[in-house]
């Protein structure tokens, strides 16, 4: 049975990912970060090691001496760990000093040649999770109408400016202006902070629109949604969600979809074709 390497963050996405590759028939051998990862992603793994996230060295000898080739990373790392609390070891630091980008995703790429150097590739976060990357067009609820796909457009650009800037994947826009954009918080609280600026102002649903970075590598930090996201959007006056198709993962796709059933939400799989960019 082939193996492959889990390095799990936090959340439930590295189990999802764990009891697919289980049902594929590939033993996963686990990397656990301390205070970060689900305890029980030791259920699904044959071999487990725990490390403190900053530990670089310690991760690829416990894959290579595991026998593992390729391995991919799964799950949230919260961005505020970068201002404190991180401890790197000795190749970790060599590796930042050797950075003039400190940015997450010049960060990942150094990482990736790390493991490389020592026979392990670093594969798309989406392996074996093909059929949950979002597909384009309507994915539930009703089409939305001609003044929310305009503000929908306006948010794509908007979301992409961000995003390339690092900042966040996500804007919450009510008729083509944003109320919210993502920082450190993520999606949710992005969203949440949308409702409260617009509650009890009446007008119009918000909409939401998360997208991939311009150059999104898809071994790093894709962006994800699942049915919590709806109820958030629900309980805080949102009505469409647009994803960037091919390039988003949904959590539990027959939950998404029930949610999205269950609040109303229209949920739409986009790229730069659909607003004519």
């Amino acid at each position: 049975m082939e193996k492959i390497g889990l390095i799990a963050g936090g959340g439930s996405f590295p189990l999802l990912f764990a009891a697919e590759a289980k049902k594929a028939g590939r033993e996963v051998v686990a990397v656990g970060l301390n205070d970060i990862s689900p305890k029980e992603i030791e259920q699904y793994a044959v071999k487990t090691g725990w490390f403190r996230l900053g530990n670089v060295d310690g991760p690829i000898a416990f894959l290579r001496e595991s026998g593992v080739k390729q391995a991919l990373m799964v799950g949230s790392i919260p961005h505020v760990n970068i201002f404190g609390g991180v401890l790197p070891d000795f190749r970790a630091a060599k590796l930042l000093l050797k950075l003039r980008d400190k940015k997450a995703g010049a960060i990942f790429a150094a990482i990736a040649e790390e493991f490389a150097a020592d026979g392990i590739e670093l594969v798309s976060t989406a392996t074996l999770l093909e059929h949950l990357l979002v597909r384009p067009g309507l994915l539930a609820g009703k089409k939305p109408d001609s003044d929310t796909l305009k503000t929908a457009a306006y948010g794509w650009r908007a979301a992409k400016a961000i995003a390339a800037l690092d900042i966040g994947l996500t804007v919450v826009l009510r008729d083509q202006t944003v109320i919210a954009a993502e920082g450190m918080e993520g999606t949710d609280e992005c969203i949440r902070r949308a409702g409260q600026l617009t509650s009890g102002r009446g007008g119009s649903s918000l909409t939401v629109v998360k997208v991939a970075r311009p150059d999104q590598d898809m071994r790093f930090d894709l962006p994800v949604a699942g049915a919590r996201t709806l109820r958030v959007m629900k309980d805080s006056g949102a009505s469409t969600l647009v994803l960037e198709a091919g390039k988003t993962l949904i959590l539990g796709m027959e939950e998404f979809l029930a949610a999205a059933k269950e609040t109303g939400i229209a949920v739409i799989g986009a790229d730069n074709s659909l607003f004519k960019l």
